[in-house]
């Protein structure tokens, strides 16, 4: 048991250095001038997708529920992210508390978003879920696309018109227009501001997982039958799971809007959702620190394929088969396997010898 929690340990702590070192050599070279500006670009979309990717794996490897709707959670994030941003603008001049409050409202937001889907959606199971979880994003898609809100002297308004109908007065100013989404956004996003979301959502997945709550979820996860006959609550540790994966994509999306001056609610569409979920599968199930690597990678691939022009997206393509293949081959996971079991006999050892 000690051992167990030594190597849990070890990991997470593997995990937090990764992060840490990633970001201390992208300061470093970004100070050098060795990123190209497009590069640079990129870092607070992928910190965001570093974070969904993270809380999606609770959702799909932890818990072992297939969620399509992921991205649903995000613009749910990133819409009332960007409201609250803007509504705050002038009593908080301060930019990073700012964003500190529209990531927190956004990870609310999701939250009970997250809470009201669950409840009827929970009590599904496999296909039925992914199918309802699915049907969740596009209804947020299309409900973001009917919304105006804007403010002026006497507050808030909102209609499902036009922005003719808020009938603003002097002064007054959209914030969402429709189909034509969040504009006029103050950039409030920074590298640092995504990599502290990436280590919060850390604490909370590698903290949950290896808690009590945890082994219940995994136990929920591998026999519901089995769980319930030892008195755990399916229900309650599932929407636990649920709603703290919709949480972080609230707040992942609330970073990701706040990069740009204009979002659309069809950028958290269908496709963000198989995206984000291609980067839970490359990277494991279940494997935290290979959701992040996967997102980073998957994420910079199509900026570095921008040589091949017209092809690019299939030679992206054709990277994701290769890399698929490779990690469902038996022979080359029989390979790595013995390969680590020599190193660690190699290390025991060294170890014994220096004992001597």
């Amino acid at each position: 048991m000690g051992r167990l929690r030594l190597k849990t340990s070890t990991d997470n702590l593997l995990t937090y250095g990764l992060v840490i070192v990633a970001y201390v050599v992208i300061r470093i070279l970004i100070a050098g001038g060795s990123i190209s500006s497009a590069l640079q670009g990129q870092l607070v979309p992928i910190t965001a997708y570093i974070v969904m990717a993270v809380s999606l794996n609770l959702t799909v490897g932890v818990l072992g529920e297939l969620s399509l709707g992921h991205a649903g959670f995000m613009s749910v994030g990133a819409f009332s992210g960007v409201v609250t941003a803007t509504l705050l603008a002038g009593a908080i001049p301060t930019t990073w508390l700012r964003l500190a409050l529209a990531m927190l409202i956004g990870a609310i937001f999701a939250g009970i978003f997250g809470f009201l889907i669950g409840v009827p959606v929970l009590r599904l199971e496999g296909d039925y879920l992914a199918i309802v979880t699915l049907a969740f994003g596009e209804i947020i898609k299309n409900v973001m696309n009917i919304i105006y809100i804007g403010y002026d002297a006497s507050g808030i308004q909102f209609s499902m018109e036009s922005t003719n109908a808020l009938q603003l007065g002097e002064g007054g100013k959209v914030i969402l227009s429709g189909p034509m989404g969040a504009i006029g956004i103050t950039k409030l996003s920074t590298f640092t501001a995504g990599f502290i979301l990436i280590l919060i959502s850390l604490v909370i997945v590698l903290n949950l997982i290896n808690s009590r709550a945890g082994r219940a979820i995994m136990a929920v996860r591998d026999d519901k039958i089995a769980a319930e006959s030892v008195g755990i609550s399916v229900w309650r540790y599932r929407m636990m799971a649920f709603v703290t994966s919709a949480m972080l994509a609230g707040a992942a999306g609330a970073l990701y809007a706040l990069n740009y001056s204009t979002v659309v609610a069809r950028k958290f569409d269908f496709n963000t959702s198989i995206l984000v979920l291609v980067f839970v599968v490359l990277g494991g199930m279940g494997n935290i620190r290979g959701s992040i690597i996967a997102a980073t990678v998957l994420t910079v691939l199509p900026e570095v394929l921008r040589t091949f022009n017209e092809v690019r997206m299939l030679v992206y393509a054709v990277i994701l088969i290769l890399v698929m293949l490779v990690r469902n081959n038996t022979t080359l996971q029989h390979l790595f396997q013995r390969i680590g079991v020599r190193r660690k006999k190699d290390l025991l050892n060294g170890e014994k010898g220096d004992d001597a």
